[in-house]
Order: C-alpha cells, then structure tokens, then sequence
C-alpha cells in the first residue's frame, strides 16, 4: 500500500498560507485512501500557481499550454482509457482560456476528472481579474473594479448536463479529501471547483470570508434532481454550498468510440501494411 513519502515531488513554489497546500495535501491522502499508486495515474496541466501541482507530486505527469489541459488529457484518455487522468487547473487557465475545452469536453463526457483551483485571480501573472472574479472587483489592471459579469462555473456545468459537479474549499481537508475520492470513482466528466484562497493577490475572499460562508449541502439534496441542482449552484454571497451538486449517469465517450470500446489502443495491434494500403488511396 501506498504511503504519502511516495507521492513527494519537488519542493512547492507557492507562496506561504496558500489554499494549494490543503489540496495537494488532500490529494495525496485521498490516493493512499484510495490505494494507488503514483505510476497507476497521470496528471496534466496547463500554466499558473494550480498548473505547478504535478511538480509537487510523483507520478505521470504532463505540464501543457495554457488552457489546453483537456485537450491533452483527452489525447491520453483515448489512447489508453484504463489509465485514470486527472487535470489541475485554475480559474483562469481553465474558465478564461480554456473555456471552449471545458465546454465541449463536458458536452462528449470523456472520463477525466477535473480539478479546478477557483482563487478568483490570476495568481501567477500578479494579480488580474479572472472569470470567477466578483464583480466590482479591484485589481492591478482593474483600478475600477471588475465591470465583466462574475462566470458560474457550476451553473454552466449543469446547464451542459455535466455528469459530475461539485465544489469544495481547500480550507476543508476532511471534505475536499472525500470529494476527490468520489470524483475519481464516478464514472464520467468530474468537475470539482476549489474555492482555494489566494493570500497574496486576493484580499476580499479570504480564508475567513470563506469560513463564514460555506456550508455542507444537506444529506437530503438530491443531486440527481437538475433543476434543484441548478437552483444550488446559483447560491452565491452569504451562503455557499460545497459537496456533490449535481450527478447523472450518461455514456462516456471512450465506450461509444467502437474503435476502442473493447481494448485500449495502446493494447491493439498495428499492421503497417494497412497503413500503406490506406494512403495510396489518397495519391
């Protein structure tokens, strides 16, 4: 069995007190727990503070482009669909830039499990607005607050019938913990958003004003229910909920590609005879 010594990467970079500590800590916990070992997953990520998470930790790693992680991952899910993928990403990496993947990669529901680090600024670029920024913000480059509506992240995933959506907060180890553990057990896109605070750049939403915030969602929410759902991702202010939000059972998009349905491509044979056979029909 695994122990948290396997999983240590590179001394982290971050900054002292911030909220990435608690979630490279509850993922490490959460593969022990989990029993898997640092060779049997990859980790890819595009740029920023969150991208900088697999240098943290042992294991298959790939470090992308900005806001091109899902692309990567999808590469890899396709290839050999028995390999769990998990993505680390941030706000602006994944909302701002890679929104379009994470539109469309919701809509075909490849099987990744997606990790979003919400500090709701651009952290490794000193301090910009990002799509999460509350509105009427302040920043460097926003001397007159963020005029831009705040984006929705979990709003958004579930309008896009999202198979897995949940939130939880880096100052939270025992939940964000157990929701890593069932986003990796859920068979489908998993999109888990950390409100993970930010104690350089973000003044407002603190790890206090996150304490007096967030709330565990009930036992009897039904996240099965999309309309409830919905209504509980739009909460947003006084009150905040963390859990599982909204969960469906849809067909992932590696069982409905015929080609790998039954055995991953890094499992089947090649003949570069048929190879040959098929681009002469192209001369």
């Amino acid at each position: 069995m695994p122990t948290l010594q396997d999983y240590r990467g590179q001394h982290p970079a971050w900054c002292p007190g911030c909220g990435n500590f608690g979630i490279l800590k509850a993922f490490k916990d959460a593969m022990v727990e989990m029993n898997i070992e640092p060779h049997q997953f990859t980790i890819v990520s595009g740029i920023g503070q969150a991208a900088k998470f697999p240098h943290y930790v042992k294991c298959n790693t790939f470090n992308g482009l900005h806001g091109r992680a899902l692309p990567v991952a999808t590469g890899i899910r396709l290839a050999n669909h028995e390999h769990p993928v998990f993505i680390f990403t941030g706000d602006g990496d994944c909302y701002g830039e890679g929104g379009n993947h994470f539109v469309h990669n919701i809509r075909r529901n490849i099987n990744v499990k997606l990790f979003v680090h919400d500090n709701q600024i651009y952290g490794l670029t000193k301090g910009q607005a990002s799509p999460t920024s509350m509105e009427g913000m302040k920043t460097k480059n926003q001397p007159f607050g963020v005029f831009s509506g705040q984006l929705n992240p979990l709003a958004l995933a579930i309008a896009l019938d999202c198979s897995f959506v949940a939130r939880s907060f880096s100052g939270d180890m025992e939940h964000l913990t157990w929701l890593i553990k069932e986003a990796v057990n859920h068979n489908g896109f998993s999109l888990v958003d950390i409100l993970q605070p930010c104690v350089t750049f973000n003044k407002i939403n603190t790890f206090e004003w996150y304490k007096q915030r967030v709330y565990h969602i009930e036992t009897e929410h039904n996240p099965e229910d999309r309309i409830a759902a919905f209504q509980r991702a739009l909460e947003w202010g006084d009150r905040i909920p963390l859990g599982i939000i909204f969960r469906n059972k849809r067909p992932i998009l590696e069982e409905r590609i015929p080609v790998i349905k039954e055995r991953p491509l890094v499992r089947q044979s090649f003949d570069l005879a048929k190879l040959e056979h098929t681009l002469k029909e192209f001369y």
